[in-house]
């Protein structure tokens, strides 16, 4: 748990009102920790073919996972957020790896690991993994101030500063903020069609979830597919998912007409895609 300070300036009966909202939004943390709550359950799809978690990546970042045959990569900015998802770079092997050094009890849901410290503590978990990509390219774009706000939409802003005040930040957004108010911050996204690399599909609640979409592709037909990746719970490393429905097309998903989008561990609805 994240220490928070709370400051008052009030009176007794204040102050014990205060307290008492600390205390609810302190419960509601604890219930946050089962945000991640697997959904889908081993065995739910057949198993991933030609798939080894200890199999080493051939594959340098997220741009060089090869689109699928017949489709191409989206053009897109240098300074985009998809641009940057793009070159996140990936481990040498696949093997998600919790906070305590661990290893994941599933090892069939990844394609491949991005390779980005996790921390030492329970705090990235699923939506953090996804404040944690989007805090990490505007942190890097210099773009401020970065702005998480929590369910009661209290904002967590960050103006600046080092590499160990941005980490302290960030632990602090961990703490206070998940799915339910990541859900409530993001934008609907009306179209599901026009998915954009960046976009969050999110579950609010407990347990919720949520994924991140890192990479499309097109082809000539105007057919779209896309990649998505994920942090679990306990934290974890964050990694690109395997589809698993459909294992000749490895990470790649088809954007459907199918209400139903489904991860190897867990399921949404088009209705859940959210935009910055």
């Amino acid at each position: 748990m994240v220490e928070v300070k709370v400051q008052t300036n009030y009176g007794i009966g204040s102050a014990l009102l205060h307290r008492d909202m600390r205390l609810l939004l302190l419960a509601g943390l604890l219930f946050s920790g089962i945000a991640c709550v697997q959904e889908n359950k081993p065995g739910a799809f057949p198993p991933v073919r030609n798939h080894s978690s200890s199999a080493n990546v051939a594959f340098s970042d997220i741009g060089s996972i090869p689109a699928p045959e017949g489709f191409m990569r989206r053009r897109v900015a240098d300074s985009s957020f998809a641009a940057w998802l793009r070159r996140m770079p990936l481990k040498q092997d696949r093997i998600v790896y919790l906070y305590n050094g661990q290893k994941k009890k599933n090892q069939q849901a990844q394609y491949a690991v991005i390779d980005m410290p996790v921390g030492e503590r329970d705090l990235q978990q699923c939506a953090d993994a996804v404040i944690r990509l989007r805090a990490e390219y505007l942190f890097a774009q210099k773009k401020i101030p970065i702005v998480f706000t929590d369910y009661e939409n209290r904002s967590y802003n960050w103006n600046g500063g080092s590499r160990q005040q941005f980490e302290s930040y960030l632990a602090n957004v961990f703490g206070w903020c998940g799915s339910a108010s990541l859900e409530k911050q993001m934008e609907r996204a009306e179209d599901f069609a026009a998915m954009q690399a960046g976009d969050v599909l999110v579950r609010g609640g407990f347990p919720g979830h949520a994924v991140i979409v890192v990479d499309m592709a097109e082809n000539e037909k105007g057919e779209k597919m896309y990649m998505l990746a994920q942090g679990y719970m306990p934290a974890q490393d964050i990694h690109v998912l395997v589809n698993p429905l459909d294992a000749d097309r490895g990470p790649w998903y088809l954007l459907t007409e199918a209400e139903k989008i489904y991860t190897p561990e867990w399921t949404f609805s088009k209705s859940q895609l959210r935009r910055w």
